[in-house]
């Protein structure tokens, strides 16, 4: 009789009814569930990398479009506008991309609060079964942990918000400085021109591109301030995880205090 079977035997000896344990603790099911955490942690690193070279894609281009624009005394600020476009659509796919290294970062996350927080904690590997609950609801039916406009935002905040600073700016100094400073606002406005599009209309365009994608930033990191229910992707509570035993009769202080 193997050791899985006298277990079995025990639990069915202490409940007639045959109701299957609350907990899995076999050293077949510890080591899947160790080679499901690598394999979650491996695939949240390939898409890590994904989000890498989008960004990469996006510098590059933003230094060739930056070359082409001062390359000569004659040359148009429009391949600053070209890149800034091309960028935009760079963080449409990368916020993508966040959007599904987000769902393995999820799973690794649960995996490590659930099962070797308590390991760590010297209570041994018990493994809670998982009836209904966010990680066997993820693997049954997957979806993504958090939304588009988020997903934009934070990648606004955390890279394509300097690049795109670094296209304004540059598209400034071309067309009040390149290839000498403009002498009054008539002369900067008819620099500003792009073609048939009067350089009015291109300066306003730019500049409501710009305050659109601060505002979408702002909005997007107060809204994930605010927001009480955002960590409920990782657990409904984690007060089981923050909490910390007293260590020979004294509480330690907790972090409001």
């Amino acid at each position: 009789m193997t050791e899985l079977d006298e277990e079995f035997e025990t639990n069915l000896a202490s409940d007639p009814d045959g109701d299957p344990p609350t907990s899995i603790c076999g050293s077949k099911e510890v080591g899947a569930i160790a080679h499901l955490y690598r394999a979650e942690v491996y695939r949240s690193t390939v898409w890590r990398q994904r989000l890498d070279q989008t960004t990469n894609w996006a510098v590059i281009s933003t230094g060739i479009g930056l070359s082409a624009a001062f390359a000569t005394e004659r040359s148009s600020p429009f391949p600053i506008v070209l890149v800034g476009a091309l960028c935009v659509m760079f963080l449409m796919l990368e916020a993508r991309r966040y959007r599904f290294f987000y769902v393995w970062r999820f799973r690794a996350r649960v995996l490590e609060i659930a099962f070797y927080v308590p390991m760590l904690r010297g209570e041994g590997a018990k493994i809670p079964l998982d009836r209904g609950t966010a990680l066997s609801d993820d693997y049954e039916k997957p979806q993504y942990r958090i939304p588009m406009i988020r997903a934009i935002g934070r990648r606004l905040r955390r890279n394509y918000g300097w690049i795109f600073a670094i296209q304004g700016a540059a598209y400034y100094a071309k067309i009040a400085m390149h290839p000498t400073d403009v002498d009054n606002f008539a002369h900067f406005m008819r620099r500003a021109h792009i073609g048939p599009i009067p350089g009015w209309l291109a300066l306003a365009a730019g500049l409501a591109f710009h305050a659109g994608w601060m505002y979408l930033a702002w909005k997007t990191w107060a809204d994930e301030r605010t927001d009480k229910t955002k960590m409920a992707d990782f657990l409904r509570s984690r007060e089981d995880v923050n909490f910390r035993p007293p260590v020979k009769g004294v509480t330690p202080v907790s972090d409001g205090d």
